[in-house]
């Protein structure tokens, strides 16, 4: 179904889209965070928050341009609108998994897979199609 840029994407749509850009942004995320703790040698919490900035430069533009296409609603609020996004996200993100590794016991890399999936599903479509690129 072909959208104008003044109208929502149908919410489906919008939400598989957002889904696979989540997929494409946690491989960059992904990527990053491993390359920073193996190659690097930096702490995976810190490789974490890192990795999770590089892959929400990646989501941003997805998401403007091909999951919400809301190109009409000015790049400045949306992008403060996506960095406070973003930032919880980081936030949830880091804090998840150092939990789930910390407390059970997980190696990083899966903690990573298991919080990215709950975020993104339940906290980030949400808050861009409801926040970002309302």
């Amino acid at each position: 179904m072909k959208t104008s840029n003044n109208s929502k994407v149908p919410f489906i749509e919008s939400f598989y889209k957002s889904q696979a850009s989540s997929f494409m942004a946690t491989a960059v995320d992904m990527a990053v965070m491993i390359f920073c703790t193996e190659l690097l040698g930096i702490y995976y919490v810190t490789s974490t928050a890192i990795g999770a900035f590089c892959g929400a430069i990646v989501s941003f533009f997805l998401g403007r341009n091909w999951a919400f296409r809301r190109k009409d609603g000015g790049l400045t609020g949306q992008a403060i609108r996506y960095l406070i996004t973003s930032g919880l996200s980081l936030v949830l993100n880091t804090f998840g998994v150092w939990f789930i590794t910390e407390y059970l016991g997980c190696q990083y890399i899966v903690s990573k897979v298991i919080i990215s999936i709950l975020i993104g599903i339940f906290f980030n479509f949400f808050m861009f199609r409801y926040f970002v690129y309302k």
